[in-house]
């Protein structure tokens, strides 16, 4: 038996474990913590250890700011943020803050607010006999008829001891006098209820009064005592006591109920008669609280209401009445009052902890704050029920309890909303309901998610060609929907290349305000189109870009003047002018054939040009400036073609100049012009022969301008060779005068002969001396003997001590002391050349003949390309023999057909020195035959 015994008892120790296991682990999950402390603990005072029962670490607690908040007005309990442990924050009187409640129980939260977590803690305080049975009296009078019955039972006043359990009342006692017995009553709330009893009957005469002594005591320890004197004052005989209408009095009544209302009125009544008859009313125990409230009309048992009352403060009065008569008899009747609730409390919100600032990329969830709602009403009256303002991109939800946590529903836009004004809303279930609200300002914070954007898709531009540089273009705006840094917008210019040439040499943009300038000045004739990216960069981590196409389109102005393509240009300059209105006249030159019998209308010529502009500005038309003979000719407005106005008539010069106008129709307008030679010949040796005839046209003014600084470069060069060659003979004069005289006045050297071309011409020269001097001017070429050279007709005498000198062109005569000097004889005139005598292909002309031009066209050639020739090596400083420049005719530019025009003779004034013989080319004179080789003559040199 006792085995089984055992066994039962260990189960039943088990299962009691389990369930307290069970109980540990749902308190735990649920996070919540009990504690209990004893009451009047001093401030500080150790409660529990929070930090380790929560698990938490004491770092993440200080950081995370975790503190304690109660739900009354008085905060009793604290947390050390150095150890984590809960501490009482005031002193705590059980007695008064759970009067008549038992267990005690304190509830507190632990609000970690960097978690936006919340625990519950209760703390039981456990009652401490710090109060002694207090009566409410310390003296009391009992009058008592000496008719009283013994076993009669007289009240006492009730002693109150606010400790609850062991510590409250226990026991009374009486002492004092032998006719008196205490008696305790335990009431049906469970009140203990002292009586005095009456065990001996009294006699007025022997004593008149009897003083009594009431002790009650606690469960204390040690136990504490209150005491009471009673005075039993002995009355005549009244026998008979007041009696109540009914023993219990209830009445409910609204908590909203007007101070001064009449809550009831209790009654009771006494058959005596007199003053035995006579009942006044009262508390029987009188209470601070109850009096406070409720006031009692000692004649009527009217029960008034004295303050407001409050169905949150208490919901419930009960109190004893008491009826007395003159005579000293009494009568009890029981007093409940019940509150009914009111709505008259609205919700209360109370913000735990909340973000002031949250970023606009928090995922949906956040936490943006923790709320705590409460209704002090009770039933439907105090039910809350909370939501948020409508447009709100936020959620409320349950956290525990009557706490609530602000969480974000959807992504946040700052763009948007940059600020929030979250209204949070809380309505009791009354009629009517009661609201209130409580704003939480929420500002977002801005992150870099919106690239910059243009203010246009595409932008274009016009610019007039030839601008200033650094000319603004336009400006591109963008604009970025974020704040701050992440809203500054620059610009820069996408790498590119143009023409070989990167972009960013063309074009610039400013960074800060996106203005376009140009670099250079542009030339539509270069550059008609400009396609470039500019991109917008905002300030962010990593920055955001865009890109816009610019288009930059070049406007042409009219700054290029018309080009005459045909006719042609000659080489030696260009043949186009530029001005306004009727423009520059430019030196073009061209030759057309034009037959006499031509008809009206006949096309002569086509003058084609072109404009490097467009549009209107290339738009060219054609007039006739001038013209030799006005009505013979007219020019196409639009085509530029020469046509005949007329037939050509006899009278009509046979060569003709005509200019053209080329205009354009600009602003202002720019021309050129060309000029045209046209000739009335009906075949090409006719054209010929009047080209022949006329003289050679003037060269340009840019032509002659380099011909007169070549010039004058080589009349300085030949006045220094001059001045070295005059040097070196004074030193060679010198240096021979020392020298001893030849032994033979023979010459050295042995005559050559050879062949010099001249104008085309192979002349047979024979030199008779190794010293021989060439010179050429631009009329005449002549070879000179040396003094002491040997001709066949007149051989040279110099004097044998002095050598023969060097003579030029322009040499000084010998003076007339030397009777040796020799002067040159007159030219013989049988070696001069008619004009008609003149050459032709190399071996194809007869002596004899009268120098008729060949009559095929190879030939022709052929004579060309010697003319030619023979006038370049008469051109050239280095050569032998010199000719005149320029005297050749048309240039080889016209082609052969247009060569033939009057070909000056190179062969006169040819001198060969020593001789008398001077070739010449006079016209009508011819007295000796061309038979191939050069006469020689004798005679002084002609005096030019």
């Amino acid at each position: 038996m006792c085995a089984a015994r055992e066994g039962r008892w260990g189960r039943r120790r088990r299962a009691l474990l389990l369930c307290c296991v069970l109980v540990a682990a749902w308190e735990a999950a649920w996070g919540q913590l009990r504690y209990s402390v004893p009451e009047e603990l001093p401030k500080g005072s150790f409660v529990g250890d929070v930090a380790k029962d929560l698990a938490l670490e004491l770092a993440a607690l200080r950081a995370r700011g975790a503190r304690v908040v109660s739900q009354g007005r008085t905060q009793y309990f604290a947390l050390h943020a150095n150890s984590g442990h809960l501490v009482t924050a005031e002193r705590i009187d059980r007695d008064r803050i759970c009067e008549n409640i038992e267990p005690c129980v304190q509830r507190c939260e632990l609000i970690v607010e960097g978690e936006m977590k919340v625990y519950a803690i209760e703390v039981e305080i456990k009652d401490v006999n710090d109060n002694a049975p207090s009566m409410g009296e310390t003296e009391t009078e009992v009058r008592m008829s000496e008719m009283t019955a013994p076993g009669t039972r007289f009240p006492l006043p009730d002693a109150h001891d606010p400790d609850v359990g062991s510590n409250s009342l226990q026991s009374y006692a009486l002492s004092g006098d032998e006719h008196f017995s205490l008696s305790v009553q335990a009431g049906a709330d469970g009140e203990k209820r002292p009586e005095l009893v009456l065990t001996k009957a009294l006699d007025r005469e022997e004593a008149a009064f009897h003083e009594l002594l009431l002790t009650a005591s606690d469960g204390g320890e040690p136990a504490r005592t209150g005491t009471a004197r009673i005075r039993v004052v002995v009355l005549d005989a009244n026998d008979n006591a007041p009696a109540f209408s009914q023993s219990v009095y209830a009445v409910r009544v609204p908590e909203d109920v007007p101070v001064g209302s009449t809550l009831l009125s209790v009654t009771a009544t006494d058959p005596d008669d007199g003053t035995n008859g006579d009942v006044q009313y009262s508390f029987k125990k009188t209470i601070n609280r109850l009096s406070a409230l409720f006031q009692l009309q000692p004649e009527t048992g009217a029960i008034k209401l004295v303050r407001n009352l409050d169905f949150e403060e208490g919901d419930s009065y009960e109190f004893l009445v008491q009826a007395h008569d003159g005579g000293g008899l009494f009568g009890t009747a029981k007093v409940l009052i019940s509150v009914t609730d009111v709505n008259d409390n609205a919700p209360e919100i109370s913000v735990r902890s909340a973000l002031s600032e949250i970023s606009e990329d928090a995922a949906p969830g956040t936490v943006v704050a923790l709320v705590h709602v409460q209704d002090r009403d009770s039933g439907g009256n105090g039910e809350v029920r909370c939501s948020l303002g409508e447009g709100v991109p936020f959620r409320l939800e349950r956290a525990l309890d009557d706490y609530y946590s602000v969480v974000t529903a959807r992504e946040l836009d700052r763009e948007q909303a940059s600020e929030y004004n979250v209204t949070v809303r809380a309505a009791d279930g009354g009629s009517p309901a009661l609201r209130s609200s409580a704003v939480l300002a929420l500002r977002v914070l801005d992150v870099n998610d919106n690239a910059p954007v243009f203010a246009e898709a595409r932008y274009s531009a016009r610019l007039p060609e030839n601008n200033a540089e650094g000319a603004l273009v336009l400006t591109v705006r963008a604009s970025d929907a974020d704040w701050g840094q992440n809203a500054r917008v620059r610009y820069r210019l996408r790498e590119g290349r143009l023409r070989g040439a990167p972009l960013s040499s063309y074009v610039s943009v400013q960074a800060e305000t996106g203005a376009l300038y140009a670099l250079r000045s542009f030339d539509y004739e270069e550059v008609r189109e400009l396609e470039l990216w500019v991109r917008a960069e905002d300030g962010g981590a990593p920055p955001l870009s865009s890109n816009v196409s610019v288009r930059l389109l070049i406007a042409d102005e009219n700054d290029n003047a018309p080009q005459v393509l045909y006719p042609p240009a000659p080489g030696s300059g260009s043949g186009a002018g530029s001005g306004a209105g009727a423009g520059a006249v430019s030196g073009w030159a061209g030759v057309e054939l034009a037959p006499r019998s031509a008809e009206p209308g006949a096309l002569v010529a086509k003058v084609v040009a072109v404009d490097a502009d467009a549009g209107q500005n290339a738009w060219l038309s054609y007039e006739l400036a001038k013209a030799t003979e006005p009505g013979l000719f007219r020019v196409g407005l639009h085509s530029g073609e020469v046509r005949t106005a007329r037939s050509p008539m006899a009278r009509d010069a046979a060569r003709h100049s005509l200019v053209v106008l080329v205009k354009d129709r600009g602003r202002p307008a720019l021309s050129a012009t060309a000029t045209l030679t046209v000739v009335l010949a009906e075949s090409v040796a006719e054209l010929l022969s009047e080209l022949g005839s006329a003289a050679a046209p003037a060269e340009p003014a840019g032509s002659l301008t380099r011909w007169l600084v070549l010039a004058v470069a080589a009349v300085s060069c030949l006045f220094l060779a001059f001045l070295l060659l005059l040097l070196a003979l004074r030193l060679r004069r010198w240096r021979r005068s020392r020298l001893p005289p030849p032994p033979s006045g023979t010459l050295r050297g042995v005559p050559a002969s050879h062949f010099v071309g001249i104008d085309g011409v192979r002349a047979f020269l024979r030199s008779y001396s190794h010293d021989v001097s060439l010179t050429a001017d631009s009329r005449k070429s002549q070879l000179r003997c040396a003094p002491g050279s040997c001709c066949d007709t007149l051989p040279a005498r110099p004097p044998p001590d002095e050598p023969a000198p060097l003579r030029g062109e322009h040499a000084a005569p010998q003076r007339a002391a030397d009777t040796d000097a020799l002067t040159q004889a007159q030219p013989n005139p049988d070696w001069r050349f008619s004009q008609t005598q003149r050459p032709g292909t190399s071996g194809s002309q007869n002596g004899e003949e009268g120098g008729a031009w060949p009559s095929n066209q190879f030939d022709t050639e052929m004579l060309q390309a010697m003319i030619l020739a023979s006038a370049n090596e008469a051109a050239d400083a280095n050569a032998t023999l010199g000719g005149g420049t320029g005297t050749m005719g048309l240039s080889a530019r016209y082609g052969p057909q247009f060569t033939l025009q009057h070909v000056p003779d190179y062969r006169q004034n040819v001198y060969i020195p020593g001789s008398t013989a001077t070739l010449s080319n006079a016209a009508g004179k011819r007295d000796a035959k061309p038979s191939g080789g050069n006469k020689k003559k004798s005679g002084k040199k002609e005096k030019k």
